[in-house]
């Protein structure tokens, strides 16, 4: 159903927290959650409306695009937005209608395999380093403009800048990511005759990449994911009548809320300039999105230990955020990263939506197997907007 007719403004404030990756499975007997020392966010719980989301489909693991989609009430399987352009949207690049973006790892290659996908996790630092000297050394190929802009860690961005309009079905080619360390890197293929042209240009990328970077120790290849063009898609505010913002440290996520049309802040550091940041701007919107992403880094590390102090960390500043007495407080994730599997996973997602209006005091903390028992079952990601604005009393009755 469309509730567009049914949304009403008023000065109530939502406050909407990703914890990314925070669903797990059984370490030991125990849950990432289960494991954490967080007794603010449990008790938090124990006055909320507790339940799961599934972030596309039963047995679908999702990305982080997708995840994100989903949870703003975007249906991810109509809206498939290519992760280049929300990376490139999240550095800042102004994209145009003839460009391919990509989302890109600097990685470790040797005799011909990839023995690191993420090249140890190189300093920023380093990564500018690397970056500023592609940029100077390929500056074109065959008249399409080459754009390289760093990002965090190992991440980069490259767009490719053809001298015609671009469309979607045009950059469909497949990542050159083996998504596992011990295979050979894949070649960027065509996935129809029109996307040739840019896979071409991207094969002739690499080939020049490879060769700058051939005397580096761990960042000596690069492997290009995500590649896509700009797509439309209707604003938050157009959907919701909301004026949002959004409080996020690593590019991808900028991207998404830039994509959006919600106002992006630039956060350096991590929770607690987060927070800080928060504790500054709520007063000036409807919305407040804030990104916590470390939970999934350790999740996909394995690092069991490391999630749950991440998790843990969170707690310590949770009473901060809700001292600003928030009409509606949302925390969830975009979906889950167990440290058991290393990487996301299909499984439900947490979701805690805390307003004067829920039922409450059915589940004893936020945990997978609490959060199962709370009064909102297990529910598409798409619901949770309108629940979000149902609570914050924006939505008028359905039928006389």
């Amino acid at each position: 159903m469309d509730i567009s007719s049914l949304i009403q403004k008023n000065d109530r404030k939502i406050i909407f927290i990703i914890l990314d990756g925070i669903g797990g499975l059984p370490v030991n007997g125990k849950t990432e959650l289960e494991a954490a020392n967080k007794p603010n966010l449990d008790a938090l719980a124990r006055v909320s409306a507790c339940g799961m989301h599934i972030p596309v489909a039963y047995g679908i693991t999702p990305g982080s695009g997708p995840g994100h989609f989903g949870v703003f009430g975007y249906d991810p399987l109509k809206y498939e937005i290519g992760r280049g352009v929300l990376e490139a949207l999240g550095l800042g690049i102004e994209l145009q209608k003839t460009d391919v973006a990509l989302r890109c790892n600097y990685a470790t290659l040797k005799d011909d395999i990839i023995v690191d996908r993420r090249a140890g996790r190189i300093p920023t630092e380093k990564n500018i380093e690397l970056t500023a000297k592609l940029s100077e050394q390929i500056k074109e190929i065959d008249d399409v403009k080459i754009i390289l802009k760093p990002g965090k860690e190992h991440r980069f961005c490259l767009v490719m800048r053809f001298p015609k309009n671009i469309t979607e079905k045009q950059a469909m080619v497949t990542d050159t990511d083996p998504q596992k360390e011990g295979k050979p890197p894949a070649q960027p293929i065509p996935l129809n005759e029109e996307s040739r042209e840019v896979s071409e240009i991207a094969k002739k990328f690499i080939e020049r990449a490879r060769e700058i970077l051939k005397n580096e120790e761990k960042a000596n290849y690069v492997l290009l994911r995500g590649f896509s063009a700009l797509p439309h898609i209707p604003s938050f505010e157009e959907k919701y009548r909301l004026k949002a913002c959004s409080i996020a440290v690593y590019p991808m996520y900028r991207g998404i809320t830039r994509l959006l049309g919600m106002e992006t802040l630039s956060v350096e550091g991590d929770i607690k300039e987060e927070v800080e940041t928060l504790k500054k701007v709520y007063k000036d919107y409807d919305f407040v999105f804030v990104h916590i992403k470390k939970i999934d880094s350790f999740g996909e590390d394995g690092n069991f230990e490391g999630k749950v102090k991440k998790i843990e960390e969170f707690d310590n500043y949770l009473p901060e955020i809700v001292s600003l007495n928030p009409d509606t407080l949302v925390i969830t994730g975009d979906h889950s990263t167990p440290s058991l599997l290393k990487a996301h996973s299909w499984h439900p997602v947490p979701l805690l939506i805390n307003s004067p209006y829920v039922l409450g005091g059915l589940v004893n903390g936020f945990t997978e197997r609490e959060c199962f028992k709370g009064e909102l079952g297990i529910i598409p990601a798409t619901a949770i907007m309108p629940l979000v604005l149902a609570n914050t009393l924006r939505l008028r009755k359905f039928g006389a």
